[in-house]
């Protein structure tokens, strides 16, 4: 396997590139193009890689656990076979820095590997079986028997912000391979070169493991042109999207003008509200800036749980608290952004802080931003509820290394502007144990305004595990009962299917009496990993 990207999209196990617009990837550090140039897919490329899908549906639906096992280890083996080159290219597309691409490539293998042991296990399937009462008066109760199946072939969108987690290689497709999906994956243009090389092992795996061609392809292209097509392409029959409200959007709302309408599960950004407690802000207020500090800055605020808005009380320890945080926010460097858009957007939104009335600004890094370097600084600003409340654009993501701090009066207040959020990823509290007794209302809250509530932490850094959200209410999402993140991940590319009164034969193995698969079941109520 070539160890440079070639610019080229992968269909099936072919490369292509028909198309009539191209690119290049952009060097956000250096602010210049990088070889090589990418073609983006053509409408026939796009409906080849689709058919491809449809062709292999069939088959790799019927792959056994264990073989869809050894095909997501095989990916993972094959993504890091390829070394450094990937993440000296990943590095050079995106300014991430090879520290944090070695953790994030490890993430990215560790979650194909995590699926991998779910599809082994097999027990996901939620498998469920009430035997027939046939001399049941005044009717006889029929066999029935449920379990998932995998949905159809999957839509991928990359993520410009993990270019290896949530990209070719990422949760969405490994989920949804785990669930027996083929996955066509769009990659994102700011990493363009990175998605080629992962997609290529990707084919690598699927030509070792012996699966059908159409399980996986990834394509180049503009979002309006490709990703249309790919999303209303009739063998489509689910969508994976990470990136904004304006694009997860757009995307929903053409699934839904479908003649057959499709899921599409996209995340779409939040404010990750921060709540400090009277108690907590008054034992550790200071501690608490550093800790804010680090959480706002880490990877430039461009991750989808950076906490972009912190409410508490005034008063001493508040004072205290924005000394501290007017001193942390001053020290942090500026930083290269993931790309020139990115960045653009992101002083756009300081734009609008620094033009609203009743917002302050508290502190922004002290060292001059290089442009060229596509860098941006750290900021903190203040306000108080009243502006807050009447002013909704401070209540809009701004995607990078910046918080808002919103001082309220009284507890009162706290209650009102956790009433007021949106829908929202995550939310924190720091308090003691009597904050948190006397706070349990507005833990009640939360609980119906986002996916994950944290307690004393900060919500940047999400654990690939079983027991993971990461989801909520819209906008956070355009569907709260999923997540993107964790091995509960993998229904959202599911279905339920019934089988009443079917012979053992036509039985799939998982419902079958003498439980050939060894998977725990609800067996006539009961929890079991016997036969019937």
């Amino acid at each position: 396997m070539s160890m440079e990207p070639q610019g080229k999209n992968l269909v099936g196990l072919s490369e292509a590139g028909a198309g009539d617009k191209s690119f290049k990837s952009y060097n956000p550090t250096l602010g210049a193009e990088i070889e090589p140039e990418f073609v983006g897919a053509s409408s026939e490329e796009v409906d080849r890689a689709m058919q491809l899908a449809g062709e292999a549906f069939p088959v790799f639906r019927r792959k056994s656990g264990e073989e869809r096992a050894v095909f997501l280890e095989k990916i993972a083996d094959e993504i890091e076979a390829i070394g450094d080159p990937l993440l000296e290219r990943c590095d050079a597309e995106t300014g991430l820095g090879i520290p944090r691409l070695t953790g994030e490539r490890g993430r990215t293998c560790g979650q194909l590997r995590l699926f991998a042991s779910l599809a082994r296990e097999g027990s996901w399937v939620d498998a469920r079986i009430d035997t027939a009462i046939p001399d049941r008066e005044p009717l006889p109760k029929p066999d029935a028997r449920l379990m998932l199946m995998p949905l159809g072939p999957v839509v991928v969108f990359g993520a410009s912000n993990f270019p290896l987690a949530f990209s070719a290689a990422g949760g969405d497709t490994a989920s949804a391979l785990a669930a027996g999906c083929p996955v066509v994956v769009k990659a994102h243009r700011s990493h363009a070169g990175t998605a080629e090389l992962v997609g290529r092992a990707i084919q690598a795996a699927v030509k070792a493991c012996g699966m059908p061609e159409g399980t996986f392809s990834m394509i180049h292209g503009d979002g309006r042109d490709v990703g249309t097509a790919l999303v209303q392409h009739p063998i489509t029959k689910a969508v994976g999207f990470t990136g904004s409200l304006k694009g997860g959007r757009a995307l929903f709302d053409l699934a839904a003008a479908r003649p057959e309408p499709i899921p599409v599960y996209a995340e779409m950004g939040s404010l990750n509200p921060v709540f400090i407690l009277p108690g907590a802000l008054e034992e550790r207020g200071e501690a608490f800036a550093q800790g804010l500090c680090g959480s706002v800055t880490l990877g430039v605020g461009q991750f989808c749980t950076n906490p972009g808005l912190v409410l508490g009380l005034e008063g001493d320890s508040m004072d205290k608290f924005i000394g501290a945080a007017e001193s942390a926010f001053g020290e942090a460097a500026p930083a290269t952004m993931l790309n020139p858009g990115i960045r653009d957007a992101y002083e756009a939104g300081l734009e609008t802080f620094d033009k609203t009335d009743g917002v302050a600004l508290v502190a922004k890094s002290s060292t001059a931003v290089d442009a060229v370097a596509t860098q941006a600084g750290a900021h903190v600003w203040t306000t108080d509820i009243d502006a807050f409340a009447s002013n909704p654009e401070l209540s809009e993501e701004v995607f990078g290394p910046t918080t808002l701090v919103v001082k309220c009066k009284a507890k009162n207040e706290l209650i009102r502007a956790a009433n007021q959020l949106e829908g929202h990823l995550t939310a924190t509290i720091h308090g003691t144990e009597k904050d948190l007794e006397e706070h349990l209302d507005l833990v009640e809250i939360l609980e119906r305004k986002v996916g994950r509530i944290i307690f004393n932490g900060f919500p940047t850094g999400v654990e690939v595990c079983h027991s993971m959200h990461h989801g909520g209410p819209y906008p956070a999402t355009s569907d709260g009962r999923s997540t993107s993140v964790g091995t509960a991940a993998i229904f959202r590319f599911t279905r339920l299917v019934c089988f009443q009164d079917f012979p053992q034969v036509g039985l799939p193995d998982e419902l079958r009496d003498d439980n050939p698969c060894g998977i725990w079941r609800i067996v006539n109520g009961e929890q079991t990993n016997g036969a019937v």
